[in-house]
């Protein structure tokens, strides 16, 4: 069923979509910020369910694509996703119909509502991933036959590029990443597109609206002073994730973050309280596995997020620091994402990690410091 966004909803959008960006996805903040003033001059923007495309549709999803630590300190100017997705409507020779996220974290889920506002185009409830992930062929679209090519790419001063590898989504992100980091780091694309019957079978159904909810639950939760954790595993029960729950709560002791080749790496070391156990969490723009005291509890392509103790705000990668109070929350990827086709793609193994997927909720279960 289609619904609007409006500037009221943006609050609860940014912090769901940064739970569900595992880390990633960029800075929510800026992405709102970017949203809220748009909608402000051009009025709400509508979202609209896949069941409502017609087969032949023209969806053309767009992104941010870079270091989510440079985004910080280099600012969007605004024109770049659109400029994007108008350079690729120029190559294809027509125009799109609809745009949607290709992941559901952070700035990733607010790019297509800034675009759909500038446009007048509607957004697709519904993205590639789930959740976030720091490559282009990580997506249910690559997965499931729907190739990201051709690409555009564009930036502040207004370049774009096409980008065409034909079906090798792999080659499409070693080109995309390059470009990137040639034109300082972040650059904003249009890539994958597709028809409205294709989108129905290969993306994930209702995660802008999931966002908008579990951002609205942590908020209530916060105001109702709930355990925020329990909230969150209470709202999870009926959607395609279906199961949530904290695996250690500690303070932040130390975190080791670089760029390199376009993605921010790193490890955050966690230790609980009065206690000498400790979690680490590594990440590749998004938490990638967490360890308690060296044994694997949660692995990608399930959802690993830091929750602050207190207020129960999702903590991106880039912003964690020494000192902080966190709760360590996972959660269960939906089922499309487990299958052995995406865990070729979006496993452990894809990250080179010396894992085996395990979904998390069958390990042995920790106790929760």
């Amino acid at each position: 069923m289609a619904f609007e966004i409006t500037p009221d909803d943006l609050g609860d959008l940014a912090r769901g979509a940064a739970l569900l960006g595992t880390g990633g996805g960029g800075d929510p903040t800026i992405g709102r910020t970017l949203v809220s003033e748009a909608l402000r001059r051009n009025g709400p923007v509508t979202v609209i369910s896949p069941d409502e495309l017609s087969d032949d549709s023209l969806i053309i999803p767009t992104a941010l694509i870079g270091a989510p630590s440079v985004l910080v300190e280099r600012l969007p100017r605004g024109t770049e996703p659109v400029s994007a997705l108008q350079a690729l409507e120029r190559h294809l020779g027509c125009k799109a119909t609809a745009t949607m996220p290709i992941e559901c974290g952070g700035i990733n889920s607010t790019i297509p509502l800034f675009v759909a506002s500038q446009l007048g185009i509607p957004v697709v409830d519904a993205d590639g991933m789930g959740r976030a992930f720091p490559e282009l062929q990580m997506e249910t679209f690559a997965i499931y036959g729907v190739t990201g090519s051709p690409l555009a790419i564009s930036d502040e001063h207004g370049h774009t590029a096409i980008l065409d590898t034909g079906d090798d989504n792999k080659s499409l992100e070693g080109w995309a990443r390059v470009l990137a980091i040639k034109v300082g780091g972040v650059s904003y694309i249009a890539e994958y597109s597709m028809n409205g019957a294709e989108a129905r079978r290969t993306a994930i159904p209702g995660t802008l609206s999931l966002a908008l909810r579990l951002g609205r639950t942590l908020r209530e939760a916060r105001e109702n002073h709930r355990d925020p954790a329990e909230a969150l595993s209470d709202a999870l029960t009926d959607t395609l994730y279906g199961h949530g729950e904290s695996i250690f709560t500690g303070k932040i002791v130390d975190v080791e973050r670089r760029t390199v080749e376009g993605f921010t790496r790193g490890t955050a070391t966690i230790t609980g309280f009065d206690t000498d156990s400790t979690c680490t969490i590594d990440f590749q723009n998004e938490f990638l596995v967490a360890r308690v005291d060296g044994n694997t509890r949660v692995v990608v392509p399930d959802l690993i997020t830091v929750l602050h103790l207190e207020t129960g705000e999702p903590i991106t990668a880039e912003a964690l620091r020494y000192g902080q109070r966190v709760r360590v929350f996972a959660i269960a990827t939906p089922q499309m994402m487990r299958t052995p086709e995406a865990l070729n793609v979006i496993g452990p193994s894809a990250f080179g990690l010396d894992e085996e997927f395990v979904p998390f909720e069958q390990r042995t279960k920790a106790t929760v410091l």
